[in-house]
Formats: C-alpha cells, sequence, structure tokens
C-alpha cells in the first residue's frame, strides 16, 4: 500500500524547467495540495514514519500554516517572508518535528530549527515530501535527523 501512495504523491509532483534562473528544475508540490487522494497519501505516509521513528513522543508539529502555497520562490515570482514564531509557543524540553514541503539547501529548516532552539525545544527530525539531494540540505541540517518522501538530483 505505501508503493501505491507514494506514486500516487509522486504523480502529482509539477516541475517547472528553467525557474527561478536557468538550468534550474523546479519542483511544486501544489498539485498534490489540491488533490484530496495524494494530500491524504502525502500525510498518511509521513504520519506512518513520525509513528514508527517516535511513537507517542512527538508535542509539537512545526511548520508554515497556509491555506495556499506561501514559499518563495513560487512561479510566478511571490513575495518573500522571514520565519518568526512566538516567544511562549512552547515550553522548553517540548519535543518538534519540523516540517516543510521540499528541502533543497536546507536554510529555512535550518532557520527553523535555530529559532526552535532559541525556545529550548528538542527538535526530533525534520520531514518533507521532496528532497533535492544534489543541493545536499540534509547536511546543513546535522545533527538533526532527516526524512523525506521523494528525493530528486
Amino acid at each position: 500500500m505505501a508503493d501505491h501512495e507514494l506514486q500516487l504523491v509522486e504523480r502529482r509532483i509539477r516541475s517547472f524547467p528553467d525557474f527561478p534562473t536557468p538550468g534550474v528544475l523546479f519542483r511544486d508540490i501544489s498539485p498534490v495540495l489540491k488533490d484530496p487522494a495524494s494530500f491524504r497519501a502525502a500525510i498518511g505516509l509521513l504520519a506512518r514514519h513520525l509513528k514508527a521513528t517516535h511513537g507517542g513522543r512527538i508535542d509539537y508539529i512545526a511548520g508554515k500554516c497556509r491555506v495556499a502555497a506561501s514559499r518563495a520562490p513560487l512561479p510566478p515570482r511571490a513575495p518573500r517572508a522571514e520565519l518568526e514564531i512566538q516567544k511562549d509557543a512552547l515550553e522548553p524540553g517540548q519535543r518538534v518535528v519540523v516540517v516543510d514541503d521540499l528541502l533543497a539547501t536546507g536554510g529555512t529548516m535550518h532557520a527553523a530549527c535555530e529559532l526552535l532552539g532559541r525556545l529550548q525545544a528538542e527538535v526530533l527530525e525534520c520531514v518533507s515530501l521532496v528532497e533535492l539531494t544534489s543541493l545536499k540540505g540534509r547536511e546543513k541540517l546535522a545533527p538533526v535527523p532527516f526524512f523525506s518522501l521523494l528525493q530528486y538530483e
């Protein structure tokens, strides 16, 4: 069943050649978010991974909240925003998993981990739907474990 679900998600990943610059192949997960079956499959796959890895030991999931995709850059160009978190969002020692749609250079997830560290939270793992392996973003996250459903060069 997991293979079927993973294929369902993978079929919905959209590619934009030469965006944001020539030679870059942009991977877009918005079609996954729009399609209930593939969205459900992605959430189920990530949830099963987290349950198998951490059991019931997760206090919070940290991610960018949105109804429509808000990451930058998006075709066409979209405004950018910095990451923020309220000072009292978490208590020291609470266990958190960081979730993002895509891991490229690791900058956004690394910034999220740093913010959570300032609140003295314990970052258990970072997870994403898509990982661009050639950009080696997971190296920037070390020693925090990282998991992705789909990997592309």
